[in-house]
């Protein structure tokens, strides 16, 4: 079991290749929560995300034989950059074995750090057993993600840090996959200030870990399905973190994908942060109600990653503004004669409705032969204006307008 000298001498091990991340008061965020935040921005780590803190304490600990080795790794996409950061700054050779499901930016970016990439299999688990082979014929040391008492350790010293940011800490809210940074956390919190309550957030999409927390014994695997949060979407949870978790941590909870989509959005517009899927379940859940014995408490809550596509992020922006009423496409039928489109779009204009794209359909109509379908995606200020739009577009003689949000 890892004790709190070790995540202390990791701290030691790591200082000067692992920065000591701010913690901030992101006070419009706390309004929409219900809690009084604190955001532990793991995003603006060099590999954006606290996989370096594990990754650096586990190298720096190897023996000179097993760096001239090399080593390997599978995940995701940040235990990658952080093996392979970690490789980097200790001379040691990296091979990551990555999902082709993995963001691009990803693994752009663990190349860039020198090491080798390999794509295999649609998640982390298909990923895991293909760096398994590789491991046994190129007698390579293996960097497990989370199942590993040297990467336990090292994400423990982010519990270190909030204990010294946050002195009067009452609740503290962490992503949960594989359940090493949960695990580290809680053994620095628990063994320093027992009082503080730990929490877990995972996805629906892949509740391995919620699922054996919950049932009092360790699931051997779930099948889960693709998510936002693929940082966290682990389909086979380990003992060893397990074990951790039931001993300190006071419960673990799940988000939908839609409310991950949510907590992105509210981070970036709100909280000026942007973070990935994994990065953001914590204040999703906060955003769900999910926590409300936290209302009006101290919590600090860890956004533990930035690394997300932003082909991505930029979906995830159109479809929040869309549920909020702040985005809308209408399909409308007007007369096709010149001049049709242009009154609509003038009458649109007069609206306070902004045109973002135009769609001119005479094909693939419900109408009569002497009507077309318009689709015209607007940028409008809530859903009450989108209501107004509506009706003024009907009574203008435009007959039903239907809204596609």
């Amino acid at each position: 079991m890892v004790t709190l000298d070790d995540i202390r001498q990791a701290r030691e091990r790591i200082a000067g290749a692992v920065d000591v991340t701010p913690c901030i008061e992101p006070y419009a965020l706390s309004e929409l929560c219900g809690a009084d935040l604190r955001l532990k921005l793991e995003t603006l780590q060099r590999t954006g995300s606290f996989k370096a803190r594990g990754a650096v304490n586990t190298l720096r600990s190897l023996t000179p034989e097993e760096r001239d080795r090399g080593v390997i790794a599978s995940s995701a996409g940040n235990h990658a950059q952080g093996v392979a950061y970690a490789a980097a700054i200790t001379g040691a050779g990296a091979t990551i074995v990555m999902p082709r499901t993995t963001p691009l930016i990803k693994i752009d970016r663990t190349r860039d750090l020198g090491a080798e990439v390999v794509l295999h299999g649609d998640g982390f688990d298909e990923a895991y057993d293909h760096a398994r082979q590789i491991q046994e014929e190129r007698g390579l040391t293996f960097i497990h993600a989370f199942d590993d008492d040297r990467v336990i350790a090292g994400q423990g010293t982010l519990g270190l840090e909030l204990l010294e940011q946050v002195p009067d800490l009452e609740a503290v809210v962490v992503p949960v996959g594989g359940g090493g940074l949960l695990s580290g956390i809680a053994l620095a919190v628990k063994a320093l200030r027992p009082e503080v309550a730990l929490y877990g957030v995972q996805t629906e999409a892949a509740p391995a870990l919620e699922r054996s927390f919950r049932q009092g014994s360790l699931v051997q695997r779930v099948e889960g399905r693709r998510s936002l949060a693929d940082g966290i979407a682990i389909k086979r949870p380990v003992e060893r973190t397990y074990r951790i978790l039931r001993q300190h941590v006071d419960d673990l909870r799940l988000v939908t994908e839609e409310e991950i989509e949510t907590g992105i959005f509210h981070l970036l517009e709100t909280g000026k942060v942007i973070a990935e899927g994994a990065g953001a379940a914590g204040v999703a859940a906060l955003l769900a109600g999910r926590f409300p014995e936290l209302d009006g408490k101290r919590t600090a809550v860890v956004v533990c990653g930035a690394n997300i596509d932003l082909n991505v992020l930029g979906r995830i922006i159109e479809r929040s503004l869309a549920r909020q009423g702040r985005m809308v496409q209408l399909r409308i039928t007007i007369r096709d004669q010149p001049g049709g489109l242009a009154a609509l779009l003038r009458r649109l204009a007069d609206l306070e409705a902004n045109v973002v794209r135009v769609h001119h359909d005479r094909v693939f109509v419900r109408a009569s032969f002497w009507e077309v379908h318009v689709h015209v995606a607007l940028e409008t200020k809530s859903a009450g204006h989108v209501g107004e739009i509506l009706a003024a577009l009907e009574g203008s003689g435009y007959g039903k307008v239907e809204a596609l949000r």
